[in-house]
C-alpha cells in the first residue's frame, strides 16, 4: 500500500481497513481498478463498505472529468489562450461567490484573472501526470535501469502546502478577517460567540469535492480522563488558598461547565467519564474523526460552533447546552472551489500554545512550520495592548530559528472605526483614517525595532504591518476595496499559491526522466566513458566545497556554544533566584510553581507570558547561537544553508553538453536529478535544523525531570519553600547540564551534515552511473511523450509565475 491509499482511506475515516489493503497490496495503480467484488472483500461490513463505494464513485468521477478536460481535441487547444501570453498561477476551479454579496463588493479583476489563468496549469499539470503514468505502467522492472525509472517516476508526486499561523486574542476580528480574505463571508462564526483560543481551526481547500466540510479531531478519552484527574487534584489542593481572576480556577470551571453544566461539581473524574455525557459525540469515545458535510459554509459554521467556541450564558436544567470544545484538538474546515487557499492553509492558533499536551504538541508542530505569521489586533489598542507583543514573543524562537518562518504580518484590524467621526463630513473622516492608518504603521514599526528578542531570529525586512477592515470591504461606506487593505492580503496568500512551484517541478522530473529512456535506447555513444569521469572528478571537487562550508559553521556553532556554558555556569543562579523567588499577593506564587513542575518546568497561564524553566536555564546558551544560527539556517527560500554552498553544488552538465552532443539526454536527466535533490536536502535542512536547534532546550529539560517529579509530590505546609529547594539543589548538582546541551546540539548538527554529504554522493553516483554506465537495456520507444513533455516544459519555463 503506497501513500495515495493511505492517504484516501484516512481523508474518508477508513483508517480501521488500511491493514486488510496493506496485505492485498493495494497500490494507486490497482486502486481504480477495483470492482464491488472486490471492495467487499476488503471492506466486508457493509457501512463503511457503502462508505468507501460512494467516496469511490465520486473520486472516479472526478478522474474521468479530468481526463475529459486533458483529451481537448487540436481545435479546442488552438482557441485556447497561449501559454507564452497567459499562464495560470494556481489550478483549480473559479472561485465561490460572496454568499449574500451584490456584484460591486467583489474585487472583479483580481478574481477575473484567477478564474481565466486556472484551467491551462491545470490541463499541463495533468496531461504530463498522465502521461507518465502511462510511461510507469509499460516500464518493466527486469533489470536495475526500469527499476531505477520506476522509483523515480514515483517520487515525483510532491505537493507542500504554505502554512500561515494566525494569532489574536478573542475579539480582535480573526474569524471576520479569514472570511473577508478568502471572500466566504458566513465560514468562520464571530460576533455574540465568544472564541474558544484553545481550539486549532485550519482553512483550507476541498479539493475531493463540492461541499464545505469540517474534520473534527477530538483528544483521546485517556487524555481527557487525565485532565479532569489533574484538575481535581489542583482543586483539592488549593480548596483553601484565594482564588482571584489570576488563577486557574475560573479556567477550570470554564472548560467543565461548557461540556457538563453545573453538574462537574462535586463528581469525581471517573463519574465525569460517564458515556451519558458523550451520547452525541460517539466519534470521541470511538477515538474516530466527526466529519460534517453541508452545501454551504453558513450551514457549516452553525453546525460546527459547539466545537469550536463557547457561550458564557448557559441554561439550566434539560435547557443546558453543550460545547464540546474542552475535547476538540483540531478543526479542519475544507472549503470548495477557492483559488486563495489552492496551496495555502490558514490556522488560526491560539497565542502560546495549550495545556492539553496533544494539543500543545500538535500547536508546536504547526507553529514550526507556519512559513508566514499573521498577528492579528485592534487598531485603537495596538501599542497599548501587550498581549498581541506577548505572543509575538514567546513564539519567536518557535518561528525563527527554530520554524521556518520567511514573514511576519502584524494586522491591525478594523481601521475604519475612528472616534468622533460624526463630527465628520465623509471625506473627513476617510482622510482622517488614512492619516490614522499611516501613523499607526510608523508606531508598530518603531515597537518592533524595539524587541530585541524577536530581532535575533528576523530583520525588519521580514516584519510588515497592514491596517485592514473586514467591515469596509464589504460595505465601502468610507473606504475603496484597496484601502481597506484586504486585497493586500489576498495578493499576498496569490504569491504564496504562486510560488508553489509543483507543476513545474513535477514536469521538469518528468521531462528529465524521459530523457533518460531515450537516452539510453541510444547505442554506441563513444563518449560515455569520458564524461562519465568528468563528472566524477567535478562530483569530487564540489563535495570537497560542501564539507568545507559546513565545517566552518560548525566550527563557529562550537566556539559560540563553549561562551555560552561559560555564561550559564556564571549566572544561572541569579536568573532562577529572581524566578523562583518571585513575590506575588497571597499563595497565587505557590499554585503558579505547583503547575509549574506538575507540566515539566513549562506553565501557560490563561493571560500573560508563559512561564519556562528549561528555556530561561538555556537562554544564555541560545544567546550565543542565535544570530549565527539564523545566517546557517536562514528560512528565506532563496538563501540557502550553509552559506548557500547546497545551492551552488554543480555537476557542471550544461558546459559538458555543449561539447558532448551524444549524451546530452542523459545529461539532461543529471541536471533534473541535480535540483531534485538539491530541494530534497532543503526541505530536510528545514525540518532538522528545528532539532538541533530545541535539543539544547530539549536536553536540559531531560535533566531537570527528575526534580520537577520531586516538586511536584511535595503537599501541605511548607510546600513552597521545598519545591524551591529541590529546584535549586538540583541545578546547582548538574551545571554539567550546559556542557551537555552543548555536546547534544553539535552531535545533532554533525549528523545532519554527514547525512548531507552522504545523500549528495549516494544520488547523484547512483544516477551517473545509471545514466552513462548501464547497456544492453532494452527499454519501451517514448520519444512521442517526451516530445510532449517537453513542449510543455519550455512553456513553463518561460513562464516566471509558475516558477
Amino acid at each position: 500500500m503506497d501513500d495515495f491509499v493511505r492517504n484516501k482511506l484516512t481523508e474518508w475515516d477508513l483508517q480501521k481497513w488500511m491493514d486488510k489493503f496493506e496485505d492485498e497490496e493495494i497500490t494507486e495503480e490497482s486502486f481504480y481498478e477495483l470492482n464491488d467484488e472486490l471492495i467487499d472483500k476488503l471492506i466486508p461490513k457493509v457501512g463503511p463498505g457503502l462508505k468507501f463505494k460512494k467516496r469511490f464513485k465520486q473520486l472516479k468521477e472526478k478522474q474521468s472529468a479530468n481526463e475529459e478536460t486533458v483529451n481537448l481535441s487540436a481545435k479546442e487547444r488552438e482557441d485556447a489562450p497561449d501559454l507564452d501570453r497567459v499562464f495560470p498561477s494556481t489550478s483549480g476551479k473559479g472561485k465561490r461567490k460572496f454568499d449574500q454579496l451584490d456584484e460591486s463588493s467583489k474585487l472583479q479583476p483580481l478574481a477575473k484573472r484567477q478564474r481565466s489563468s486556472q484551467p491551462l496549469e491545470a490541463i499541463v499539470l495533468s496531461d504530463v501526470k498522465n502521461i507518465m503514468k502511462f510511461v510507469h505502467a509499460r516500464l518493466h522492472e527486469k533489470d536495475k535501469l526500469s527499476a531505477f525509472l520506476k522509483k523515480k517516476i514515483s517520487d515525483l508526486e510532491t505537493d507542500k502546502r504554505e502554512l500561515v499561523g494566525v494569532f489574536g486574542k478573542t475579539g480582535a476580528g480573526k474569524s471576520s478577517l479569514i472570511n473577508a480574505i478568502i471572500e466566504e463571508k458566513n465560514l468562520l462564526p464571530s460576533g455574540s460567540v465568544s472564541a474558544c483560543t484553545s481550539v486549532m481551526i485550519k482553512v483550507e481547500a476541498n479539493t475531493q469535492g463540492s461541499n464545505y466540510e469540517a474534520d473534527i479531531e477530538f483528544i483521546t478519552p485517556e487524555e481527557w480522563k487525565d485532565e479532569l484527574w489533574s484538575s481535581h487534584q489542583f482543586l483539592g489542593d488549593n480548596e483553601d488558598c484565594e482564588m482571584d481572576v489570576d488563577n486557574d480556577y475560573h479556567d477550570i470551571s470554564e472548560k467543565f461547565s461548557a461540556l457538563y453544566g453545573e453538574e462537574w461539581k462535586g463528581k469525581s473524574s471517573e463519574a465525569l467519564m460517564d458515556g451519558k455525557y458523550f451520547r452525541e459525540i460517539p466519534e470521541f469515545l470511538q477515538g474516530r474523526r466527526k466529519i460534517l458535510s453541508c452545501e454551504s459554509a453558513k450551514e457549516l459554521s452553525a453546525r460546527c460552533v459547539k466545537y469550536t467556541r463557547s457561550d458564557s450564558k448557559q441554561g439550566n436544567g434539560k435547557d443546558v447546552k453543550k460545547w464540546y470544545w474542552p475535547l476538540v484538538k483540531c478543526v479542519t474546515v475544507r472549503v470548495p472551489n477557492n483559488d486563495f487557499l489552492q496551496h495555502v492553509t490558514l490556522v488560526d492558533l491560539p497565542g502560546n500554545g495549550d495545556r492539553n499536551k496533544s494539543r500543545d504538541k500538535m500547536w508546536k508542530q504547526i507553529v514550526e512550520n507556519c512559513s508566514t505569521v499573521w498577528i492579528v489586533t485592534e487598531i485603537n489598542r495596538v501599542i497599548a495592548e501587550k498581549e498581541a507583543w506577548e505572543i509575538l514573543e514567546s513564539a519567536s524562537s518557535y518561528i525563527g530559528n527554530g520554524g521556518e518562518c520567511r514573514q511576519i504580518l502584524f494586522i491591525c484590524t478594523k481601521s475604519d472605526h475612528i472616534e468622533d467621526s460624526d463630527d465628520h463630513s465623509a471625506a473627513q473622516r476617510r482622510d482622517l483614517v488614512v492619516k490614522r492608518n499611516m501613523q499607526v504603521k510608523d508606531e508598530v514599526r518603531k515597537e518592533f525595532s524595539r524587541l530585541h528578542k524577536i530581532k535575533k531570529h528576523f530583520t525588519d525586512d521580514h516584519f510588515k504591518v497592514f491596517t485592514v477592515s473586514s467591515k469596509e470591504f464589504l460595505k465601502k461606506k468610507r473606504l475603496n476595496a484597496d484601502e481597506t487593505e484586504i486585497p493586500k492580503l489576498q495578493r499576498f496568500l496569490q504569491d504564496l499559491n504562486d510560488c508553489h512551484s509543483e507543476t513545474f517541478n513535477y514536469v521538469s522530473g518528468a521531462y528529465g526522466i524521459l530523457s533518460l529512456i531515450q537516452g539510453a535506447n541510444s547505442r554506441g555513444v563513444a563518449s560515455k566513458k569520458h564524461v562519465c569521469g568528468e563528472l566524477e572528478k567535478t562530483m569530487s571537487q564540489q563535495l570537497t566545497q560542501v564539507a568545507k562550508a559546513m565545517e566552518k559553521a560548525y566550527r563557529t556553532f562550537e566556539t559560540c556554544l563553549s561562551k555560552g556554558v561559560e555564561s550559564s555556569i556564571c549566572s544561572y543562579g541569579q536568573k532562577l533566584k529572581t524566578f523562583l523567588y518571585y513575590r506575588k499577593k497571597g499563595s497565587a506564587f505557590h499554585m503558579t510553581l505547583k503547575r509549574v513542575v506538575q507540566s515539566g518546568g513549562i506553565y501557560k497561564p490563561k493571560k500573560g507570558k508563559q512561564i519556562n524553566i528549561n528555556m530561561m536555564l538555556a537562554s544564555y546558551l541560545m544567546d550565543s547561537i542565535d544570530e549565527d544560527f539564523r545566517k546557517t539556517f536562514p528560512n528565506e527560500v532563496k538563501c540557502g544553508a550553509f552559506n548557500g554552498v547546497i545551492e551552488t553544488f554543480s555537476l557542471n552538465t550544461d558546459f559538458l553538453n555543449k561539447c558532448h552532443k551524444d549524451v546530452e539526454l542523459q545529461l539532461r536527466f543529471l541536471k533534473t536529478e541535480e535540483e531534485k535533490i538539491k530541494a530534497k536536502l532543503n526541505k530536510t535542512i528545514r525540518t532538522q535544523k528545528k532539532d538541533v536547534y530545541n535539543s539544547v532546550t530539549q536536553k536540559i529539560k531531560e535533566i531537570m525531570e527528575e526534580s520537577y517529579i520531586q516538586a511536584a509530590a511535595f503537599r501541605g505546609p511548607g510546600t513552597l519553600n521545598n519545591m524551591r529547594e529541590t529546584i535549586e539543589r538540583h541545578v546547582h548538582s548538574n551545571k554539567s547540564m550546559f556542557e551537555w546541551a552543548k555536546i547534544t546540539m553539535l552531535e545533532k548538527l554533525n549528523a545532519l551534515m554527514q547525512y548531507i554529504l552522504e545523500t549528495l554522493q549516494k544520488t547523484m553516483m547512483e544516477s551517473i552511473e545509471l545514466s552513462l554506465k548501464t547497456d544492453n537495456c532494452s527499454l519501451p520507444d517514448f520519444s512521442a511523450e517526451l516530445s510532449m513533455v517537453k513542449e510543455n516544459y519550455d512553456k513553463l519555463e518561460n513562464s516566471p509565475v509558475v516558477r
